[in-house]
Formats: C-alpha cells, sequence, structure tokens
C-alpha cells in the first residue's frame, strides 16, 4: 500500500515540475470550454501518449528479462541513468530533448488549429504534445517503476503501481481544468518542493543500484516484505498454493484426454543446468514440467521420483523441466536456488520462474504440481501434490511409445528416500504452520503479535498445534526476526517428522540453536540437521529437519532455542 501511495504521489508531483509550465496555459485556456469537445479529448490524448511511452519502458524491460544476467545489468545501468536525471534536471532535458521538440511543435500545431475553429481535434492534439512534453518530469519516475519490474519480475503489483501513477497524473490535470490559474500559480510557488523531492529519489535510486550490484539486495529481501512475494500473489498462493489439492479422476492410460496446449516458457529470470528452453525446441519430446520450490516440504518429498524418471527415461526421449516459483522472499535468490539444486542432485533444466510467469501461464495453483506433455506439444495430464506417483510413471510410458520410443521399460523406479526426502507418514496430525503475522494461525503468546515492532513475548501453555514465541522478536509478514540471543520458539505438534524453514539474518553469520523435545535432548529422535544433543547451526535459507521421531508419529512438545542472534524464522512443515 505504502508502494502505491507513493507511486499516486509521484505522478501527482511530475505536474510541479518546470518542463510542463510552457503548456499549461494551453490547457488552463480550455478550463471554461465544454468538458466533452475540449478537457475529455485533451485527457484522451494524454492518456494514449502515457501508454505509448509505458509499452516502450515495458517492451524494453520485458527483453532485459529475457536476457537474464546480462539484462540485470543492462537493468541497473538504465536505473543508475533514471537516478541521475532525478537529481540533474539538465541531463534529462538533454535525454529528451527530441520528445519535447516534437511536442513543442505540435503544441503550436494545436494551437494554430484552435484559432481557426478545428474543433475536437486541437484538443486531442494539444494532449499528445502535453504528453511528450511532460517527458523530463514523468520519464525518469516512470522508468523507475517500469526498469524495477524489469529486475524483480512483472506483476500484478506492477500494474497497480503503474495505475496509481497514472491516477496521480490525472488527478493534477484535473484539478488544473477544473480551478485553473489559481492552480498555475500555486505549482509556481511549489516548485522548488517538487525539485527536492526528485532529488531525494535520484540518490534513494542510486543507493538501491549499488546495493543490487554488490549483491546486498539477497539479505535485503528476505527482510523487506516489498521485494518479497507481493501482498496480492501472497494472497493467492495462500488461498490456492497452500491448499490442499484436488487431482480430477483418472481416465485410461490409452484414451488420455487433450487439456490443453503447452504454454510457453517466457517469464523465467534465469535457467540452470539448460539455456533457455522453448515450446518449439521441445516439439517431438514427451515432456514433465515440475512446479516446486525448494523450502517446500511436499516437493522436496518428489524430487527423489522426478530426479529417477528424468535418469531413466532420458534417452527415450523425456525432457524434465523444473519450473521454481518461490513461496518466500529469499528462494528468488539465484544463489540460494542454485545451492538447493546442487543440494539435492538435480541435473535437469530449471527455469527460476521468479515473476510468476510461466505459474500463470499453466493457470497453476499448487506446490507441488505435474503436468505431463505429449510429443506434439498438449498437456494429458496432470497431478498436483504428492503421491501417486506410479500412475505418473505409467502416464509417462505411455507417452513415449505414442512419441514411437521403442522397447519403453515398463517397471517402475524403486526410491529409497533418505531425510527430509523420505515420504510423510499417514499418521501427520499437524498442518504447515507459518510463523509471519500475514498467514499465521494458532499463535498462543501472551497479547498476541506485536506488528512489526520489536517486543518481549513470552511462553505459553500449549494445546496441539499450538504455537509460541518467547525472547525478543520482531514479527512481521512473512517471517519472525531474533532481536537477541536466548529467543525460544515452541510447537505442541503430532508427527513423525518437524522441519522449520529457517536462515541467518546475514549471510555468513551462522547461528547456533538447541532443540528439545519434552524438555529432553531428541537422542534417537533428532533430525539430519541436529545431533542427538539437540545441537544445529543455520548456514543458509532454507528447510531443516530437527525432529525425525524413531517410534513413528506422536504428539510432543517441540522447543528450538537461539543461542545467537540474527535468525529469521519462516514456516514449520510436518511428516
Amino acid at each position: 500500500m505504502l508502494l502505491i501511495l507513493l507511486s499516486y504521489l509521484a505522478g501527482a508531483l511530475t505536474i510541479l515540475s518546470p518542463c510542463i509550465l510552457p503548456v499549461l496555459p494551453f490547457v488552463f485556456a480550455r478550463a471554461g470550454q465544454p468538458f466533452m469537445k475540449s478537457g475529455l479529448p485533451l485527457l484522451l490524448g494524454m492518456a494514449l501518449t502515457f501508454a505509448g511511452v509505458a509499452t516502450l519502458a515495458a517492451v524494453g524491460g520485458g527483453w532485459a528479462v529475457q536476457a537474464n544476467q546480462v539484462g540485470r545489468w543492462i537493468a541497473l545501468a538504465v536505473m543508475a541513468v533514471l537516478g541521475l536525471t532525478l537529481i540533474m534536471p539538465s541531463l534529462a532535458d538533454r535525454l529528451t530533448r527530441p520528445l519535447v521538440a516534437l511536442g513543442s511543435r505540435l503544441t503550436e500545431k494545436a494551437s494554430a488549429e484552435q484559432q481557426s475553429g478545428g474543433g475536437v481535434w486541437p484538443s486531442f492534439l494539444l494532449g499528445v504534445a502535453t504528453g511528450l512534453l511532460w517527458a523530463p518530469c514523468a520519464g525518469p519516475i516512470l522508468g523507475l517503476i517500469l526498469t524495477g519490474a524489469a529486475l524483480q519480475g512483472a506483476s500484478v503489483g506492477t500494474t497497480l503501481l503503474l495505475a496509481a501513477y497514472a491516477a496521480g497524473a490525472a488527478t493534477s490535470l484535473a484539478l488544473a481544468l477544473l480551478i485553473g490559474g489559481k492552480v498555475f500559480q500555486t505549482m509556481k510557488r511549489s516548485l522548488g518542493v517538487g525539485e527536492w523531492v526528485r532529488k531525494g529519489l535520484g540518490v534513494l535510486v542510486l543507493i538501491g543500484v549499488a546495493a543490487i550490484a554488490l549483491g546486498l539486495d539477497t539479505g535485503l529481501l528476505t527482510r523487506l516484505s516489498s521485494g518479497g512475494t507481493n501482498r496480492i500473489e501472497q494472497s493467492l498462493l495462500s488461498r490456492f498454493g497452500a491448499a490442499q489439492p484436488m487431482n480430477a479422476a483418472r481416465a485410461p492410460l490409452n484414451a488420455l484426454p487433450i487439456e490443453g496446449a503447452m504454454p510457453p516458457l517466457t517469464g523465467a529470470t534465469a535457467w540452470i543446468n539448460s539455456p533457455p528452453l522453448t515450446t518449439e525446441q521441445l516439439r517431438g519430446k514427451v515432456v514433465l514440467v515440475d512446479f516446486w520450490t525448494y523450502s517446500c516440504i511436499n516437493c522436496v518429498r518428489t524430487i527423489p521420483y522426478v530426479r529417477a524418471w528424468a535418469e531413466k527415461y532420458r534417452d527415450q526421449g523425456l525432457v524434465v523441466i523444473g519450473v521454481h516459483t518461490p513461496e518466500f522472499a529469499f528462494e528468488k535468490s539465484p544463489s540460494n536456488v542454485r545451492d538447493a539444486v546442487r543440494r539435492f542432485g538435480v541435473t535437469y533444466p530449471v527455469a527460476m520462474d521468479n515473476a510468476f510467469a510461466i505459474w500463470r501461464a499453466f493457470d497453476n495453483r499448487y506446490w507441488p504440481a505435474h503436468y505431463f506433455i505429449d510429443a506434439k506439444g498438449d498437456i494429458r495430464y496432470h497431478h498436483f501434490g504428492e503421491g501417486d506417483y506410479e500412475h505418473s510413471e505409467r502416464v509417462i510410458q505411455q507417452l513415449l511409445k505414442e512419441a514411437g520410443a521403442a522397447n519403453v521399460d515398463q517397471a517402475v523406479v524403486q526410491v529409497r528416500a533418505q531425510g527430509a526426502e523420505a515420504a510423510a507418514t499417514a499418521e501427520v496430525a499437524s498442518p504447515e504452520t507459518y510463523v509471519g503475522y500475514a498467514r499465521a494461525k494458532h499463535f498462543a503468546s501472551p497479547g498476541g503479535f506485536g506488528f512489526d515492532v520489536r517486543k518481549t513475548y513470552a511462553a505459553a501453555p500449549l494445546k496441539l498445534n499450538d504455537w509460541s514465541l518467547s525472547g525478543d522478536w520482531i514479527v512481521r509478514p512473512e517471517h519472525a526476526d531474533l532481536q537477541a540471543p536466548g529467543g525460544r520458539l515452541a510447537f505442541r505438534f503430532k508427527a513423525r517428522d518437524l522441519h522449520l524453514v529457517m536462515g541467518p539474518s546475514n549471510m555468513g553469520q551462522p547461528v547456533r540453536f538447541r532443540v528439545r523435545i519434552d524438555g529432553q535432548a531428541p537422542g534417537a529422535d533428532a533430525g539430519v540437521d541436529i545431533d542427538a544433543q539437540g545441537l544445529g547451526r543455520i548456514d543458509s535459507q532454507r528447510l531443516y529437519q530437527l525432529v525425525r521421531q524413531s517410534g513413528g508419529a506422536r504428539e510432543r512438545t517441540f522447543e528450538i532455542e537461539f543461542l545467537d542472534p540474527g535468525v529469521q524464522v519462516f514456516a514449520f512443515t510436518f511428516g
């Protein structure tokens, strides 16, 4: 909401810049004329010009996204130039001089036609001229919004920012038309303020460019909710991605229906283990598209099967593509994803879908989700969630046979997964539970959350699936930040396994911790990321397996104590 408000104000402030002054007298001249014949055409001309500039910038931003890492540096360079134009209006004037010259010629033409009684057309032409003359003022701020979208990926939030910017500009112009000369005089007096706001924005932009170029944005992403999955996307993910997946009834293997054509794989911000792939390149191959994210325990437990299928059927024409679509901000980091790909032994191509472009193209709603595509490029089957691995493999075999593969092995893979990759038990009675207040449930500490402020929390008696904090924490929408050593987190759960998604606040500064179960060292019930005494260390942003009960699922009280400050805790998962 804050970014939307700032975009609205940025749009409104563009009219306070000196470059708009030459055209304002023509605007005010229409203040007393009929709105439909004069004011509306002018606004329409401005809107069309604005849309044209935005479209060109969006196309350029999209190209930068497709260029992946090279495009990222190009986008950073563009953003730096735009920041300098905010600090130095003379630079903006030079860069946009062709647009201003064209706008001046159109203004003169519109004025001449108005004097000869040209009707609606002169007002429309003046609107176009106004939009072009406005370019030195609107261009830098509008460009920053669109270039930011190129760096982080276009989204619904980007569209809202542009809409807010346009609304702010329209509000200023509407006031100019309604009130006329009084606004003109006020604008003249406000020019100094407007210029200081522009220069301040420019300084902040250059600081941001330096931070991104130095790699500091990876840590900042986990602390700033605006740098992670935006609120609208987060709401959609809460409703769909974390919901219990529902699969349709099976069709016979020899009569799998066509569910639609495979959407394009455009919009990925990076590719791992492969150059970018297209649907045209994949034609003639059987394709398995696996939507996953590396801290999702359900995804982790499907990886051994996907990995085995990729290896077994590669030479017979199967191409497996992992589409990594992040749930948490830190999962947008290329280094984090590459580390996860290496840790899980994934050798097939992985597309980083930070902008949710491929997710939306498939109209996907779940992690994990598997889409099976035949050699003609048609989706023939899908499966959401874990399980039903044998039928999924039979689908692969059927599609390979349809594609003409010979001697397709009819046996199914035998997977013996270890650690967090092992399948869950049927006795799990505890749901995935988020620690950030945006999606948290069953929080039991007295007084509830202190939203985005430092607060000293106290433990509480826990019923099944209740949890609490103790110590000094700042609870944010996506996670909780520990502020002092000795902080604790407790959960009353029933499952064989307990996992916790967490990471250090500052990369390179590990955090030590100790786990207790029912007040005792875990011993034989220790997970793979701790020892029998319950001691462990957080050295990266990922899912940690802390409990694996040797006797199967039982109701227990889990407690983790952090011996150092500087940890971020995101979510509990169970198995």
